[in-house]
């Protein structure tokens, strides 16, 4: 029973909610102004300080993706101690026991926007529906770029400087790290850095690393803390510092043009050295020959 419960929870992350905006009727200003056409653009929004208050408005202006983080942990003789999706908690009344469900949900774009909410209920599936509505109001914008020393690449793949965050005895270091690295971090940092459209950090954590609600909170206060620092425009450059979402086209245009000048290059160097082992090969053959010569 329990294999199959973790089936469900995991099909049910993956599945992406279907949004209809037809049949929206916006209650706020922002969400009118959103629904006539007038705002095209999440980063307008955030960029301006205004509050979400309807998740329809997220849904609407980006194609967003979402997954349940794992803060529960199961009970019983078997299988007990696994993660679970669900963190259980009950109250003791005279009715009996009466549980309730708490749940942690990220939801981004992968391309610089990510939100992390928190819903509880007394069943599983109001629950759920709460921390994705949740983290859509939470949405904000992640700086991106390529700060480690050891990577020279354009494209913003990491991050461009190291920052901190910290929630109870839980600390966390994110640092920048070169392409091709990967995400070196516990499993449910790097889900929330995935759906940021971080693809490789470099993490260092101490403290109580047990409690996943303190390693999403100081996660995401790490990531907030990339958007207050203030950044020159040469640092801005030679670390191709992005905020928000970016075209692909446009992040690997510089890369295809230095994949393309080291391919020319190669093949310009291919022939010589082709040209060298055959001169090797006839003196290797030329001295052979004198000396059977010589023994005859």
């Amino acid at each position: 029973m329990q294999k199959k419960d973790k089936k469900q929870n995991t099909s049910q992350n993956n599945q992406r909610q279907e949004f209809d905006a037809a049949q929206w009727v916006p209650k706020t200003e922002l969400g009118k102004l959103v629904k006539s056409g007038e705002i095209k653009n999440i980063d307008e929004i955030l960029g301006s300080g205004k509050r979400i208050l309807e998740p329809e408005i997220v849904d609407s202006l980006l194609k967003t993706e979402s997954e349940l983080l794992l803060i529960g942990q199961a009970k019983g003789k078997f299988g007990g101690g696994q993660r679970r999706v669900f963190r259980q908690t009950q109250k003791k009344t005279r009715e009996g026991n009466k549980p309730k469900f708490a749940t942690f949900a990220v939801v981004g774009d992968k391309n610089g926007h990510v939100g992390v909410g928190y819903g509880k209920s007394k069943e599983t599936v109001p629950a759920r529906e709460k921390a994705f509505a949740a983290a859509k109001l939470n949405m904000m914008v992640i700086r991106r770029g390529t700060g480690s020393w050891e990577d020279q690449s354009t494209e913003p793949h990491s991050i461009p400087f190291a920052v901190e965050g910290s929630c109870g005895s839980y600390r966390i270091k994110l640092m920048p790290a070169p392409k091709g690295k990967g995400l070196i971090c516990d499993k449910e940092v790097a889900k929330i850095l995935d759906m940021a459209g971080i693809q490789n950090v470099w993490s260092k954590s101490t403290g109580q690393t047990k409690n996943k609600l303190n390693v999403i909170k100081a996660t995401m206060q790490a990531l907030m803390r990339l958007n207050q620092v203030s950044v020159s425009d040469a640092h801005r450059n030679r670390l191709a510092i992005v905020e928000g979402s970016v075209a692909k086209s446009a992040i690997s245009s510089q890369e295809s043009e230095n994949v393309l000048e080291t391919a020319k290059e190669d093949s310009a160097d291919k022939p010589k050295k082709v040209a060298k082992k055959s001169d090797k090969s006839t003196a290797v053959k030329q001295s052979a020959d004198t000396e059977v010569k010589q023994d005859e």
